[in-house]
C-alpha cells in the first residue's frame, strides 16, 4: 500500500511540478505528517525532491528529473483503453494521434497489463449517441477546438432556436461531449460563461487575441452546475398521475429515470387495485401529453384540468380516426 502511495507521490510532483504538503494530502487522502514520512522515503531513495521554503513554497522534483515508471496495474492500464472515444477523437481531428498513442502505450506495457488492455479494447465499445439519432455533423469542431487548445478568441456566425443568425465574439473555456453533441462553454464580452451548440455554428473565424482562462474556472464543475440548472428551468410545470403496478420502467424510458424515481419515492403507498398516484414533473402541459400518450392504458391523467382536458380531446381524436369500423384506407377512394 506505501509503495502505491509512493509511486503516486512521485508521479504527482513530476506531472504538477510543484505542491504543497496540504495539496499532496488532499490528493493522497493522508494525513500531512504522512506525506512528510513518505518525502523523506522518497530523498533516501535517491529520488531528487526538494523543498522550497516561503509562502510559495512546496515540493519538487530537481529540474529534469523524470521517471520512466509507470507503474501500471492491468486494471488501470484496461481503463485507459476503455476511456478511448475513436468517433469522438476524429471529429476532433486527433483520430491518427490517438491511434498511434494506443499503440504506444501498449509497446511500453509489460506483458500482463498489455494482455488485459487487449481484451478491453477489443470486448468493450462505447457508442456515444442515443438510439435512432446520429451524432451532429460539426464540420466547424476542429476550428473551435484549436481555439479552445490556444486560448484565442473567435468570432462566429450562430444560428439560435429558430431561423434568427446571430454574430458573437466569445473566449471559448472548453468543449463537452453530451449524448452524441458537441458543446462549447464559451464567454462573450463581459459576461459569464454559457454553453453554444458546435452543430449550431455556421463559420467560424479565430481571432489573433488571446485570452486568459479565469483561474477559478473548472470545466467539470461548469458542466455539472449547467446541467443542474437546466433541468431545473426545463421542468417547469407538474402532473398528477395513476400509474399501473408495473409501468414504472415504460414511464422512466417515457419522462426519465431521475425525474421518476423522485416522484415514486415521493409517492405514498400503492391503493387496493396496486397503481400508485406520482407527481412528475413536466416541460409543459403540451408536452406532457405527447409524452404520456405513449403510456397508453396504464396511466391516467389526474391533473392539471387543461391537460387531461388535452389528453382526452387526442384520446377522442384518435379514436375518431382508429374506432370507426374499416381502417380509413379501405373507406376512402383512392386519391386520383
Amino acid at each position: 500500500m506505501r509503495a502505491s502511495r509512493l509511486l503516486s507521490l512521485l508521479l504527482l510532483l513530476q506531472t504538477r511540478g510543484r505542491m504543497t504538503a496540504a495539496e499532496l494530502s488532499e490528493e493522497l487522502e493522508v494525513s500531512v505528517r504522512t506525506v512528510y514520512r513518505d518525502v523523506e522515503a522518497l530523498s533516501s531513495s535517491g529520488v531528487p525532491v526538494y523543498a522550497d521554503r516561503g509562502p510559495a513554497g512546496g515540493y519538487r522534483l530537481l529540474d529534469g528529473y523524470r521517471t520512466r515508471l509507470n507503474g501500471l496495474t492491468a486494471e488501470e492500464a484496461s481503463s485507459l483503453f476503455l476511456a478511448g472515444l475513436p468517433g469522438p477523437a476524429a471529429e476532433l481531428g486527433l483520430g491518427e494521434v490517438a491511434a498511434a498513442a494506443e499503440l504506444k502505450l501498449l509497446a511500453a506495457l509489460p506483458p500482463e497489463p498489455r494482455s488485459h488492455a487487449s481484451r478491453m479494447r477489443d470486448r468493450f465499445l462505447l457508442d456515444v449517441p442515443g438510439w435512432y439519432r446520429d451524432a451532429d455533423d460539426v464540420p466547424h469542431l476542429g476550428t473551435v477546438a484549436d481555439a479552445v487548445w490556444e486560448g484565442r478568441e473567435i468570432r462566429m456566425v450562430y444560428r439560435r432556436w429558430g431561423p434568427s443568425e446571430v454574430v458573437r465574439q466569445v473566449r471559448p473555456y472548453g468543449l463537452v461531449l453530451k449524448g452524441g453533441s458537441w458543446y462549447m462553454v464559451a464567454a462573450p464580452d463581459d459576461a459569464p460563461a454559457r454553453t453554444y451548440r458546435v452543430a449550431r455554428v455556421i463559420s467560424v473565424e479565430v481571432l489573433a487575441e488571446r485570452f486568459a482562462r479565469p483561474e477559478d474556472f473548472d470545466l467539470a464543475d461548469f458542466w455539472q452546475a449547467y446541467s443542474a440548472d437546466f433541468r431545473d428551468r426545463m421542468y417547469t410545470a407538474e402532473a398528477t398521475v395513476r400509474l399501473a403496478p408495473g409501468a414504472e420502467g415504460l414511464l422512466r424510458v417515457t419522462i426519465g429515470t431521475r425525474p421518476v424515481d423522485t416522484a415514486l419515492a415521493d409517492a405514498g403507498p400503492p391503493g387496493e387495485d396496486g397503481w400508485r398516484v406520482l407527481r412528475l414533473p413536466v416541460e409543459s402541459v403540451r408536452h406532457a401529453c405527447w409524452l404520456l400518450l405513449r403510456m397508453g392504458a396504464s396511466l391516467e391523467v389526474l391533473g392539471p384540468p387543461e391537460l387531461r382536458e388535452m389528453m382526452a380531446s387526442t384520446v377522442s381524436e384518435l379514436a375518431a380516426v382508429y374506432g370507426a369500423g374499416a381502417p380509413a384506407s379501405l373507406t376512402r377512394p383512392a386519391p386520383r
